[in-house]
């Protein structure tokens, strides 16, 4: 037996005592390692049980940023064996739809056969965690298994949203929402080289993390005069890409205002609403905005590489990190916003 942690809908945290599990074709167990804590949880999972479909929770062991150890291994396994370190894509799609064989699991259309881990079958908040082979990305030496929990999400949601706008050393790019996505946004887009990086936040204590992280150039708080703010520090004219990571409908609206003329925008925060005059604001300058949900397995690959090559790490952005039986206080401190990432970690990674 294991202990693993659930979500009941009333903003606590239960551990239960399950069996371990034992692969079967196809599948490896790990011995998690790290497991981070999404926004997504709080909002569809922590507090109530709001979401529906993709989001619905289905009663299982939390956690969809999983990284661990593979300890055993089950027949019909080809990459991945017994001591690999690895990540957890973090839905287990079909395999053959359209989407799935571009390598984006999380748009997969079986609504028979996609499965989240944390959401509809068992995720990374225990001792150990069940999964399809086809689901993992392989974790190198030069990485931690915290560096890697978040690649599960977090970071490679922004990666594949500066993906679709491009950033370059040409760009001023406007980061509304400096929790954990946003702080990853800020870290990857200086690593893209952006010339300028621009964040708001209404939060005191996610500005101050990102001005002592050195990831943001600017860090202000979220009020009314914003995008005039933005436009001061830009000479007047706005930057050329904007990345909404609040889903606030004013925060949003900011993103699409101090934007340039010809300049991009990315959605990459979840839910909400936002208003926008479509001629003025997005017709006339000749803006563009992109949706973006999660990314794909080659994309994550690639992160993974450049995450080494740019000597990246994501752990730097986790504040709190507590083991497997003070999950509660965890999911409190990620509920509360007072903080960067949060994350349940095991053995060594307990220890940093």
């Amino acid at each position: 037996m294991m202990q693993g942690a659930f979500l009941p809908g009333n903003s606590t945290v239960e551990l239960r005592d399950v069996p371990v599990p034992e692969p079967g074709h196809g599948e490896v167990l790990l011995k998690m390692k790290a497991s981070t804590i999404c926004g997504s949880d709080i909002r569809c999972i922590y507090h109530q049980h709001l979401g529906k479909g993709p989001e619905g929770y289905q009663g299982v062991v939390a956690g969809h940023e999983p990284s661990g150890q593979i300890v055993k291994a089950g027949p019909g396994c080809r990459r991945f064996g017994v001591g690999d370190r690895v990540i957890v894509y973090h839905i287990s799609g079909c395999g053959v739809c359209n989407d799935c064989r571009r390598g984006y699991m999380i748009s997969c259309t079986s609504e028979k056969y996609r499965r989240a881990y944390g959401w509809q079958r068992d995720g990374g908040m225990a001792e150990y965690l069940l999964a399809e082979e086809k689901d993992l990305i392989y974790l190198p030496g030069q990485l931690s298994y915290a560096d890697g929990a978040q690649v599960a999400c977090g970071f490679g949601t922004v990666y594949e949203g500066l993906q679709k706008i491009g950033i370059s050393g040409d760009h001023a790019v406007l980061i509304t929402g400096l929790g954990p996505v946003g702080l990853a946004t800020a870290a990857l887009s200086r690593k893209l080289g952006a010339r300028r990086i621009i964040g708001i936040d209404i939060v005191p204590e996610r500005i101050r993390l990102a001005k002592d992280l050195g990831i943001c150039d600017e860090a202000i708080a979220s009020g009314p005069d914003n995008v005039t703010e933005v436009r001061a520090l830009t000479g007047g004219v706005g930057v050329e890409r904007a990345v909404d990571c609040s889903a606030n409908d004013a925060a949003r609206a900011t993103a699409i205002r101090a934007t340039r003329k010809w300049g991009k925008i990315v959605f990459l925060g979840e839910g909400g609403r936002v208003e926008f005059n479509p001629s003025p604001d997005i017709i006339h300058d000749q803006k563009t905005i992109y949706g973006s949900w999660v990314t794909s397995t080659w994309l994550m690959e690639e992160l993974v590489e450049r995450l080494v090559a740019w000597n990246l790490h994501p752990q730097e952005l986790i504040t709190h990190r507590f083991a497997l039986d003070t999950a509660s206080d965890a999911y409190e401190v990620m509920a509360s916003g007072k903080c960067g990432k949060v994350a349940v970690c095991f053995d060594d990674e307990l220890k940093q």
